[in-house]
């Protein structure tokens, strides 16, 4: 590894701790995240032709193909590095107006009244029960939507029935796990497992039947533990017998918002598997039609055009978005990108698979936990392209390999807060820090994680060889 990459890598480093001890330096991690972008694609300027030929041997050829206009005299290097930059600026870009657009949506939903019938559902007095019902609803849910999405749904929920914020951080903890849980079974859950389903490296009803009860599994464990710390009942949520009367539009008008909301959500990979389109093309088809039906209902209302009925049209609610988390993602992803242009983790992959000679079950495990640290979206990137598909086996689709890899990369996520889409949204959202997340719920993550594995291994070699 040359010296620039050693820099790049240790910038990143330092910059992630300084993340990690947000809640020490008072420094926003936004702002970290993006001086680390700026930082490490600068260090990767000074000697962009070296890290081009080390990863991209032949991207003369590919040149040739996007610029055939380009003479002999432009510095093709650096044309290569531009259109680097931009291509990766846009797949972060496609993660961003994805959560913006869910976010929107979710907000508005929220704010007219469209999960008010969900909250009565979800009602109890009892903490404990409510953790059950917020965990399954998790689960299942981001199975549907993606784990981004739920969480969002839920915390909006959890704001309604707990006001007390420290029993709220304990809710919106299990919410991370559910929800990475509840994405790792499905094909269309979580980034990486869509990267593994559309490369035909697992098949839906593979990955469902045997991730399914693992994936359960490091839920309901980390739920059973968390369970303990929760005694007694919810003091009286009095406004849930009065939403209706604080809400501009009817009990109809509502649950068609709900409807138009969360079923666009729902309707997103259908969307993208119709058209082939990027999944924000059809967040956003599903934001501009809950646009319009909400303009349409606030226009035919008598108040609608009130300074309380204003403050919840969609065109308010874009302004309330949290730029900061919106910054950290960019910051955050753009910076990992950079790590796999100077090879760092294809270099990681390989030293893995060579330190534990071939052990799946290890070097996925730890894959798992690495996806808590660095975004899970490169490192099953880097993951696919080193090891070759094979006709059987454990590299064969729906193998044991591919298996526990999206299974490991979508639950490995709960172990830190920042490991997931979910909890950097849940940790905005409800000013979780990162220190209070890794000394009360990192470990229980963890023993939930290497339960659904042992579990996996379990199903594996002996259901299997019957």
């Amino acid at each position: 590894m040359s010296t620039l990459s050693i820099a790049i890598v240790a910038v990143f480093i330092i910059g992630y701790l300084f993340i990690a001890l947000e809640s020490v330096t008072k420094v926003n991690k936004a702002a970290i995240a993006l001086f680390m972008f700026v930082a490490v694609w600068t260090l990767y300027m000074i000697d962009p032709g070296y890290f081009v030929n080390l990863i991209h041997p032949n991207f003369e050829s590919v040149l040739a193909l996007t610029h055939p206009e380009l003479g002999k005299h432009v510095d093709h290097v650096l044309t290569f590095v531009n259109d680097l930059i931009i291509n990766h600026l846009g797949d972060t870009g496609t993660t961003l107006f994805f959560l913006m657009g869910a976010m929107t949506i979710v907000e508005v939903v929220d704010q007219n009244g469209g999960f008010d019938w969900v909250r009565r559902v979800m009602h109890t007095r009892s903490k404990r029960a409510l953790l059950w019902r917020i965990a399954f609803m998790s689960f299942f849910l981001s199975a549907i939507l993606d784990n981004m999405t739920t969480s969002i749904v839920m915390i909006m929920i959890l704001r309604k029935l707990v006001k007390d914020h420290k029993d709220r951080m304990v809710y919106a903890s299990l919410v991370i796990i559910a929800a990475n849980s509840g994405g790792a079974f499905s094909p269309i859950g979580d980034v990486t497992t869509i990267m593994l389903w559309n490369k035909g490296l697992i098949t839906a009803i593979g990955v469902i039947c045997e991730i399914i009860i693992p994936s359960l599994v490091s839920m309901v464990v980390p739920a059973l533990i968390l369970q303990f710390g929760l005694k007694g009942e919810l003091p009286d949520a009095a406004p849930l017998d009065s939403l209706s009367s604080e809400q501009e539009f009817s009990e109809f008008q509502r649950k068609v918002v709900f409807c138009v909301g969360v079923g666009g959500l729902i309707f997103v990979p259908i969307f993208r598997a119709l058209t082939d389109l990027p999944p924000f093309v059809g967040i956003l088809l599903a934001l501009s039609v809950l646009w319009i039906v909400t303009e349409v209902f606030y226009r035919h209302l008598h108040r609608g055009h009130d300074k309380e009925g204003m403050q919840k049209r969609v065109v308010n609610m874009i302004r309330r978005i949290d730029m900061s988390t919106i910054l950290f993602f960019l910051g955050i992803l753009m910076a990992v990108s950079c790590l796999e242009e100077i090879g760092a983790l294809h270099a990681l992959g390989s030293g893995l698979d060579s330190t534990f000679n071939g052990n799946h079950f290890l070097v996925t495990g730890i894959i798992g936990v690495l996806s808590s640290i660095i975004d899970n979206v490169p490192l099953v990137a880097g993951c696919m392209g080193m090891y070759p598909v094979g006709a059987e086996g454990a590299f064969a689709p729906d193998g044991v390999f591919w298996q526990l890899l999206a299974y490991c990369a979508g639950v490995g996520g709960s172990l830190l807060i920042i490991g997931s889409a979910a909890g950097v949204v849940v940790m905005g959202l409800e000013k979780i820090t990162f220190g209070w997340y890794m000394k009360h719920v990192t470990w229980i993550a963890f023993v939930g994680y290497l339960a659904g594995i042992v579990l996996y291994w379990f199903i594996r070699t002996y259901l299997y060889a019957i």
